[in-house]
């Protein structure tokens, strides 16, 4: 687990690829580049060495959750989400959103990724362009939102 976009070659990255014989200067940067959309969050990351000394960096993303309250700079979801609600996401932040997530998403579009989004945000007590998760979701399906994707 990282710090995004501020790995430095201190523990825990030093330590452990010291002894492996790779540039731990080049690994730390690339990990920074990979994980500076994560600012401010924990980034689990995976360095595989392979024989030749060349490195492959593997960046998991946060929770959806954990995304959603950094993205509006709450503490915590909803303790009741059907009766609280936390905070607002624009659609524009959503899409950042599923941008950070694509990888881990099963959507095929932007538009499908949103969805998912608006999916975790049911759970969290977050509406989304001012409306509940059910009804932005209803309302994309519906073609109200197909200019903005």
């Amino acid at each position: 687990m990282v710090d995004g976009g501020k790995a430095t070659a201190g523990p825990p990255l030093g330590p452990a690829l010291g002894p492996k014989g790779v540039n731990t200067g080049q690994v730390v940067a690339k990990i920074n580049e990979k994980t500076k959309a994560f600012t401010g969050m924990k980034v689990p990351v995976k360095v595989i060495i392979n024989d030749d000394k060349t490195f492959d960096i593997k960046v998991g993303t946060p929770p959806m959750s954990a995304l959603i309250k950094s993205e509006l700079g709450v503490a915590s979801g909803a303790h009741n989400a059907k009766t609280e609600k936390v905070g607002n996401l624009t659609l524009d932040q959503a899409k950042k959103l599923a941008e950070m997530k694509q990888d881990d998403l099963l959507g095929a579009d932007v538009k499908a990724r949103v969805l998912e989004v608006a999916g975790n945000c049911v759970s969290v007590g977050v509406t989304i362009d001012g409306k509940d998760p059910r009804e932005f979701t209803k309302a994309v399906k519906a073609g109200e939102y197909d200019g903005k994707f």
